[in-house]
């Protein structure tokens, strides 16, 4: 049976009630995360947590539980699934009231919605990496909050798989950005660049481990924007997000990086971030 978090209630899957007049539905008006399980234990819960806290801020909406039960109610919901190697997907709404475009004059309960399901690490792409194929970043300019306005990101998916790529790799102008639902890492002569948390890129609670194992190997991280013009003269270039971890970027709009092969640095973060994660290293 799958239980599934309504509110403050677990409860089965078809007995959730949305209405039609839901803020998220029409508009797009919430928020979300998704955090990774590992032996029944979600890794790095509360960074995801306070991302989560601090999305709902930016967008002004009262997340009506503390930090603490929050999390509790997502460790019930993980454990009444039985869940061991997967994820947890949870969004809030600003609740459910007649279509204005503007907030609602009398405040409503917010929508809170989460579920499990197994999902299993992407070991062979880790080995063997991925291509990705460049596209303009048409987004709205808060890419910093985790919202559920994804059309942008949907698109630039799409066109990435219509052209058999793993990944889009978003730039504006000359400036990488990130990917559709990744972030972008390339490496020089020995140093990690990636692009500076600001409001054109979502700060990724995994980029932000890669970080700390990058300073635990001794890579030195700049944290600038990758220049498109000269990406494909970089030794090393990955990706990483909550489900895929890190993986190799071996082919870029079809031409190979690194002689298409995962490179020697980006193995080493690969073994760093397995060590905080509790799983077997690869090949």
């Amino acid at each position: 049976m799958n239980w599934v978090l309504w509110n403050d209630r677990l409860v089965k899957d078809e007995d959730i009630k949305l209405s039609k007049e839901d803020r998220g539905y029409q508009f797009g008006d919430g928020i979300y995360e998704v955090i990774r399980i590992y032996n029944g234990n979600m890794f790095t819960a509360q960074e995801h947590i306070d991302r989560f806290y601090e999305s709902a801020d930016k967008i002004k909406i009262v997340i009506p539980y503390t930090k603490d039960l929050f999390h509790k109610m997502i460790y019930d919901l993980i454990e009444a699934n039985e869940v061991t190697s997967g994820q947890v997907y949870v969004q809030i709404t600003r609740g459910a009231t007649p279509r204005l475009h503007h907030f609602p004059i009398t405040p409503v309960e917010t929508v809170l919605t989460a579920y499990t399901k197994e999902y299993k690490r992407p070991v062979t792409e880790m080995v063997n990496g991925v291509a990705v194929k460049t596209i303009e970043d048409i987004r709205w300019l808060r890419c910093d909050i985790k919202s559920l306005n994804l059309l942008g990101s949907v698109l630039a998916k799409q066109e990435a798989y219509e052209n058999g790529c793993f990944e889009a790799l978003l730039h504006r102008g000359d400036l990488i950005t990130e990917g559709s639902s990744t972030n972008m890492y390339a490496i020089k002569d020995g140093v990690l660049y990636t692009h500076p948390a600001t409001n054109l890129i979502l700060n990724g609670i995994t980029r932000r481990v890669i970080l700390t194992c990058c300073e635990e190997i001794g890579l030195p991280v700049v944290e600038q924007p990758i220049s498109l013009a000269t990406v494909l003269s970089n030794d090393e270039f990955f990706l990483s997000s909550t489900t895929t971890e890190i993986l190799p970027v071996t082919t870029i709009n079809g031409i190979k990086v690194n002689k298409g092969i995962r490179g020697e640095w980006t193995h080493k973060l690969q073994i760093a971030l397995e060590a905080k994660i509790g799983q077997e290293v690869h090949a």
